[in-house]
């Protein structure tokens, strides 16, 4: 199977090292069109669709392969093996953080950066650790979900995008869910929603910058914070944009944000901190 095909895989840009962008959940890479092109002068930008969104081969979806997050990192190494990337920086948004920690820590001469935006490893209240929802929030959500997933939609884009004084940004995320097959997208959901992946943030080696925006509901301040430290070299960085999405809400202060980032790590690199 090609690859880069079955994924929608566009590269552009120069550099010596590679910048890959991961969408969240219900969207696909061209979220991240005010954000890729800033890094384009100094690194090579890869941008891909996960399969069963935007245009990736909805023929490749396998439903036992993507019953996880795991399947979706496999995804991400072999685009990495295929474009042969190593020491790369992986930016990942919503679900797409956990992601890219799976793929990191499964094989960790791929990325020695990641720039997690709005990252939740559990999305459900247990055992001390608040994710922001309790089980019959998720629970009920899923079920709604199911019973009338364009509903869902309509319903869940505002909240998920905030911003309420710009209508336009949540209807950009609707129209985004509601091209997807929606079978696909229940799925994928319950991927999402049920998994744990808090067990996976102490073993990342990667320099991290987790990118922490005010009034997400889908990822509030506790998730982030206990992201960060979780994970041994990590960065805190609360932003000032608002929502899940600032990747689309406030491209300006998200790009300034990852390129302080890498370049205090540069400069790690180089000895000069």
């Amino acid at each position: 199977m090609d690859v880069l095909a079955r994924n929608n895989v566009k590269v552009f840009g120069s550099g010596s090292r590679a910048m890959v962008f991961a969408h969240g959940y219900g969207c696909d890479q061209t979220m991240w069109r005010f954000v890729a092109p800033a890094f384009a002068e100094t690194h090579r930008i890869v941008l891909f669709d996960h399969v069963g969104c935007g245009a990736s081969d909805l023929e490749a979806y396998d439903a036992e392969k993507y019953g996880t997050l795991s399947g979706y990192a496999e995804d991400v190494l072999e685009i990495c093996a295929a474009l042969d990337i190593t020491d790369g920086i992986f930016v990942g948004h919503s679900v797409s953080a956990m992601i890219g920690i799976l793929a990191a820590n499964k094989d960790r001469t791929r990325f020695s950066d990641l720039v997690l935006v709005g990252p939740s490893p559990c999305y459900v209240n247990k055992d001390g650790y608040i994710g922001g929802f309790a089980q019959e929030d998720i629970d009920d959500l899923l079920e709604t979900l199911d019973d009338n997933y364009l509903g869902w939609s309509s319903a869940i884009a505002p909240v998920i995008m905030g911003n309420a004084d710009r209508p336009e940004l949540a209807q950009e995320l609707t129209n985004s869910f509601c091209r997807t097959d929606p079978e696909i997208s229940k799925h994928f959901a319950h991927v999402t929603f049920r998994a744990d992946n808090r067990a996976d943030l102490q073993n990342v080696t990667a320099r991290t910058l987790v990118l922490q925006c005010s009034e997400d509901v889908i990822a509030p301040y506790d998730v982030g914070e206990y992201v960060h430290r979780m994970i041994p070299r990590s960065r805190f960085v609360m932003m000032n944009a608002t929502g899940h999405c600032p990747n689309l809400s406030a491209p300006e202060e998200t790009i300034t944000a990852i390129r302080s980032f890498l370049m205090d790590q540069a400069a790690e690199t180089r000895g000069e901190t």
